[in-house]
């Protein structure tokens, strides 16, 4: 059965057979230009607020009105002979002229470069504009994005503890007006909308290929990357980091990391845990633990010096030497606001041991008054 193709004139509908003598030239007659088309012509004349383009076959190109307007920027450096690209805005528009629009043409072509940047993985250096609680405002070509916090790397992700979303706002304030390398992983012209991320596509399996090289007892040489209220941050390797919980940090208490450790502080850490492509890292525990040779210094029913270091909802707590710490319960005064008028922070008081297992690292104390002596 020979197929029939159909040609549309004005004046007549016209079906021609594909063995037909002039079904190649049917064919290579070009589509003319629909609403939505973007279409190259070269510019012929300027007018005041008027831009003539030849659109060979098809005729004349015009940008007029509400369209020179939205791209006067451009057109105002345009000349007679110049290549340009728009949009069809109407087809059959004003006076036998294709309508053109030059703006819609450019937002085109960018949301176009956008998608190519998705697949090519392009890196981009923009500077942060905004900060919210959610992430980062940047703008590419015009348009602005969104870069979320949990595209950060590790370098700029809010080191906040148990997500507190005013902490991540604050350490997010301070990245605006500073450039940051992103790339764009989603682009949808019909919302306007572009995401970022600094992470790199394959930063996750190559964090696991380093981790892989660990193991848990590990003593490793490492630097000082971030000091935040609840530890420390310390690179083991390029690509690689892990915490310090401010518990793990000494023997003795530890109430503000700042006070001991700088950025670019070199130190030894060993490793704790390997959990969920985290690495956990103790200082401490390459330290001897007082607790240990404890029961060689001390007993039960001792009466010794100590300091009081801290307030709990239990009483006090007193540092007997660095890393040797017992409680006063609140149960011995009338009220924790008496505890706290008679033993005061900072001071050193009598006590007598009531409690000491040192194996559990445990000590209880009961204050010696001087009015009972």
């Amino acid at each position: 059965m020979t197929e029939e193709k159909t040609v549309m004139t004005p004046v007549m509908t016209i079906h021609i057979d594909e063995d037909h003598p002039m079904a190649p030239l049917i064919e290579s007659i070009p589509t003319p230009p629909v609403s939505g088309d973007i279409v190259d012509g070269t510019i012929v004349a300027i007018d005041r607020g008027r831009v003539y383009i030849d659109l060979p076959p098809f005729g004349t190109g015009l940008i007029y009105g509400r369209e020179y307007l939205n791209a006067a920027d451009v057109l105002r450096k345009a000349n007679i002979g110049d290549s340009i690209s728009a949009k069809v805005a109407d087809a059959a528009g004003r006076e036998g002229y294709i309508e053109l629009s030059l703006k819609e043409a450019r937002q085109a072509a960018i949301w176009g470069e956008a998608e190519q940047a998705i697949v090519a993985e392009t890196i981009y250096t923009l500077t942060i504009e905004e900060a919210n609680k959610g992430g980062l405002i940047l703008t590419w070509q015009g348009i602005k994005g969104f870069l979320p916090a949990s595209q950060l790397s590790k370098e700029h992700y809010p080191r906040v503890p148990e997500g507190d979303k005013e902490k991540i706002l604050g350490e997010l304030i301070q990245l605006v007006g500073h450039p940051i390398s992103a790339r764009i992983i989603t682009a949808d012209p019909k919302e306007g909308k572009l995401i970022f991320s600094e992470r790199t596509g394959n930063e996750a399996e190559e964090k696991a290929s380093l981790i892989d090289k660990y193991q848990v007892g590990d003593a490793i040489d490492g630097e000082i990357t971030g000091v935040v209220d609840f530890g420390v941050f310390v690179k083991l390797e390029q690509g690689l980091e892990g915490l310090v919980h401010i518990s793990e940090l000494d023997w003795g208490l530890v109430e503000d990391p700042h006070s001991l450790f700088n950025v670019g502080d070199a130190v030894k850490v060993k490793v704790i845990e390997i959990k969920d492509s985290k690495i956990s890292l103790s200082i401490k525990a390459l330290k001897e633990n007082p607790w240990h040779t404890a029961a060689d210094r001390y007993k039960k029913g001792m009466e010794i010096p100590g300091v009081i270091i801290k307030y709990n909802k239990h009483g006090a707590l007193v540092s007997i030497e660095e890393g040797v710490a017992g409680l006063v319960h609140v149960s011995e005064f009338e009220s924790p606001a008496q505890l706290r008028e008679t033993l005061e922070l900072g001071k050193t008081y009598p006590f007598t041991i009531s409690l000491f297992e040192p194996k559990e690292q445990r000590m209880t104390l009961s204050y010696v008054s001087t009015e009972k002596k």
